[in-house]
């Protein structure tokens, strides 16, 4: 039995404000119709006129209003509860609520849920739902449990049609391609040398959909095969050695630039902080703040450094030229010395 099961029990608890009491029950004040929480510091209340209730839920439903002094929190706790609970509507299985009706379930007005919502995660509720949307597709289409027409409409998607509108931008591939661990795609790949080590670059249909640097080749074939582990793997011929080439001149000299097609797989967040980097020049640097400032998300900070890591397209991408507030250099994917390299190299040039 806990301490607070009985009547007595928790008027004692309100009676010495015993805030250990929080979370176990609310107390409720029949000649004010406000509800507290046991430890508040508020006038204390005739025993004859409190009533108890196990939430603040039914504290609410039997009519009460919540007390503004023991139930006031941070205004970030506010603002991180509300987006949470937008999160969860969102995370629907059938039609998604719009944003007027996010609102209405929410309290809010639908601009201020917009604002808050893109500021706490980087996404509009709109692109939430649609990044949750597919999420939750591939990991269906992973279980290999049910058909691909299941899967998606398992996901959320209405039709078929709707979602095949937008099949590339989020898997990659086509849906049967993504269960199957990329069967029936042809990647072609080649592995060089430069003066970072060993590199190796794929390219799907759609473009570079790797560049990967490491010590060793072996290592980063493995990589490759691991990433697609069912795909048509083709060894490079002389016309790709020619695009290999083409890379590590690039990887040597930045300012060269890339003008090369890029086949980015990723969650609509991480596709905007890839993006924001490839908008920064060479010789730049900047930190994870100013890029989660840059995508409109300030607050994401982690989420960002999380999406740097991520990054499969090294150098075209430039994750390295993120640094820390203070300027020291973080980590990176492919060894913090080779982000050395790459600063310095493009601090001399720029």
């Amino acid at each position: 039995m806990t301490p607070y099961t009985t009547d007595d029990q928790r008027w004692q608890a309100v009676y010495t404000r015993d805030a250990a009491a929080a979370g176990h029950f609310v107390y409720a004040v029949g000649t004010t119709g406000i509800y507290c929480q046991p430890g508040c510091k508020s006038r204390m209340a005739k025993r004859e006129n409190v009533e108890f209730f196990t939430d603040a839920a039914a504290a609410q439903a039997a009519g009460y209003r919540p007390c503004r002094r023991c139930q006031a929190k941070p205004s970030s706790i506010r603002r991180c509860e509300l987006v949470a609970r937008a999160c969860r509507l969102l995370e629907t299985p059938d039609n998604p609520p719009s944003l007027g009706q996010l609102g209405t379930q929410l309290g809010v007005s639908p601009y201020h849920l917009h604002r808050l919502f893109k500021a706490e995660t980087g996404l509009t509720p709109k692109a939430y739902a649609a990044a949750f949307r597919a999420r939750r597709l591939r990991e269906r289409l992973g279980e290999g449990k049910t058909s691909v027409t299941d899967a998606i409409f398992d996901a959320g998607y209405n039709s078929n049609s709707r979602f095949y509108e937008s099949a590339d931008q989020r898997l990659g591939m086509r849906p049967r391609q993504y269960r199957a661990g990329g069967a029936g795609t042809a990647i072609h790949f080649a592995v060089g040398q430069c003066s970072l080590g060993a590199i190796l670059v794929a390219q799907s249909e759609k473009g570079i959909c790797a560049i990967l640097l490491g010590d060793a080749p072996e290592a980063l074939l493995e990589q490759l095969q691991d990433q697609f582990p069912n795909a048509r793997l083709i060894g490079g011929d002389a016309e790709y050695e020619r695009l290999v080439a083409q890379v590590v001149g690039f990887v040597e000299a930045p300012a060269l630039g890339l003008n090369l097609p890029l086949d980015v797989q990723g969650t609509a967040f991480q596709e905007r902080v890839w993006q924001a980097l490839c908008e920064v020049p060479v010789g730049g640097r900047v930190s994870y703040t100013e890029i989660a400032e840059r995508i409109g998300a300030p607050k994401a900070v982690r989420a960002v450094a999380m999406a740097c890591a991520a990054n499969r397209i090294a150098v075209a991408i430039p994750c390295h030229r993120v640094v820390r507030r203070d300027g020291d250099i973080s980590g990176y994917r492919w060894g913090v010395e080779r982000k050395r390299q790459l600063l310095d190299r493009e601090t001399a040039l720029s």
